[in-house]
C-alpha cells in the first residue's frame, strides 16, 4: 500500500501546492490591480500564472522525485533528474520572457497615454519592440546553453570550444557578416530615429506604412495591402523618403493641362470654395498658378495641404475631380483641344516644270 500512496503523495502534493500558490499569486495581483488602476502592470503580470505554476511544480518534483519509491524512477534516476532540470530551465526562461514583456508593455502603455507627440510615441514603441526582442533572444540563448551544460558530454565540448574561441569567432564573424550587419542596422534604426513603426515611407518607388521592425528585417504595408519585406540594412545604406519625419503634414500637387483661354482667376476662386467645403483640407495653405506653357496648352499647378499622407491623396483627388467637372460644365472652352485641318496639297509636286523636267 505504501508503494502506491508514496508516489501519489509526492506527485499529488506537488500539483496541489502548485495550484494553491498559483491561485494565491493570481488573487494577490488582481487585488493590487484593483487598488492601482493607473498602471496595467499588475494585470499584465497575471499572464505569468501558467509559466509560474510550471516552474513551481517542476522545482518541487525535481527536489522530491527520489522519494516516490517507484522502481522505474530509481532505475533511471539520472535521466529523470536531467529531464526535470531541462523542463525547469525552459519554464524559467518562459517566465522571465513573460515577466519582462509585462513590465515593458506596462511602461509603454503609460508613456503612450501621457504622450502628446505622436512621432515620439512611435519612436518609443519601435525601441521598446526591438528591446523586447533582444531580451527574448538573450534569454533563449542563455537557457539553451544552460540546458546543454546539463549533459556531461557537452561540458567537455564546451571546454574545447573555449580553447578555440578566437578562431571560431573570426570564422563566425566572416560567415555571418550579413546577419550581423542587419543586427546592428536594426539597433541603429531603433535608437537613431531613422524610421519608426507607423511612418509613411517610399522605398524603391513603393509608397506604404512601416508595419513591423525586427532586428533583421522590416515590413512595409503598401496602399494596396501588399507587404514588402526588406533587410533593415537597406535603410542604413540607401536613400529613402520618410514622409512622417518632422511631422505628418504634407503638401500635394494637382496639375491641369488647359487651353490658353482658361480663366485662371476664376479657377482660383473656385478652388478656394472647393477646399473650404472639403473636410480633409487642414486649412494651412493652398495656391494655384500657371507654371508652364506650350504651343497648345498651359500647365496650371494647384498646391494643397493636409494633415497626413493618406489625407493628402484624398484632397488631391477631390480637387482634381471637382475642378474638372466645373471646367467641363462652365468653361468647356478651357479644356485642351487638338486642332485638325485638311493637309495642304503639295504645290511643288503639282508644278509643270516638276512633272516634266527640262531636257
Amino acid at each position: 500500500m505504501e508503494d502506491v500512496l508514496r508516489p501519489i503523495a509526492v506527485i499529488g502534493g506537488a500539483v496541489v501546492v502548485t495550484l494553491i500558490l498559483g491561485w494565491l499569486a493570481d488573487r494577490t495581483l488582481h487585488r493590487i490591480d484593483v487598488r492601482h488602476p493607473e498602471t496595467p502592470l499588475w494585470d499584465l503580470l497575471r499572464r505569468c500564472r501558467i509559466p509560474l505554476q510550471v516552474v513551481l511544480c517542476t522545482a518541487l518534483l525535481r527536489g522530491a522525485y527520489d522519494e516516490t519509491g517507484l522502481e522505474s524512477v530509481e532505475q533511471h534516476s539520472a535521466g529523470v533528474g536531467r529531464a526535470l532540470s531541462l523542463i525547469l530551465i525552459a519554464a524559467t526562461a518562459w517566465l522571465l520572457v513573460r515577466a519582462s514583456a509585462a513590465v515593458v508593455e506596462s511602461w509603454y502603455s503609460r508613456y503612450a497615454a501621457a504622450g502628446r507627440d505622436a512621432a515620439r510615441v512611435r519612436r518609443v514603441r519601435t525601441q521598446v519592440t526591438l528591446i523586447q526582442r533582444v531580451v527574448t533572444a538573450v534569454v533563449g540563448v542563455v537557457a539553451a546553453a544552460a540546458m546543454l551544460l546539463t549533459f556531461p558530454e557537452m561540458r567537455a565540448v564546451g571546454t574545447s570550444m573555449l580553447a578555440s574561441a578566437g578562431v571560431l569567432g573570426i570564422v563566425a564573424g566572416i560567415a555571418a557578416q550579413s546577419t550581423l550587419g542587419n543586427l546592428f542596422a536594426g539597433l541603429q534604426i531603433a535608437f537613431g530615429d531613422m524610421v519608426r513603426l507607423g511612418d509613411t515611407v517610399v522605398v524603391d518607388g513603393e509608397w506604404g506604412t512601416v508595419e513591423e521592425i525586427t532586428l533583421t528585417f522590416l515590413t512595409v504595408r503598401t496602399w494596396d495591402e501588399r507587404r514588402i519585406t526588406m533587410p533593415v540594412s537597406y535603410f542604413t545604406s540607401k536613400p529613402f523618403e520618410n514622409w512622417s519625419r518632422g511631422g505628418p503634414q504634407m503638401t500635394g500637387t494637382v496639375l491641369f493641362h488647359l487651353d490658353h483661354s482658361a480663366p485662371v482667376e476664376e479657377m482660383r476662386q473656385r478652388m478656394q470654395k472647393i477646399l473650404e467645403e472639403s473636410p480633409d483640407w487642414d486649412g494651412r495653405s493652398w495656391s494655384l498658378v500657371v507654371t508652364d506653357t506650350t504651343p497648345s496648352t498651359i500647365v496650371v499647378r494647384a498646391l494643397v495641404t493636409a494633415r497626413d499622407a493618406d489625407t493628402i491623396w484624398t484632397v488631391r483627388c477631390h480637387v482634381r475631380e471637382r475642378m474638372i467637372e466645373w471646367l467641363r460644365t462652365e468653361h468647356a472652352y478651357a479644356l485642351p483641344r487638338i486642332s485638325t485641318t485638311t493637309a495642304p496639297a503639295d504645290q511643288e509636286a503639282a508644278r509643270p516644270d516638276r512633272r516634266h523636267p527640262p531636257e
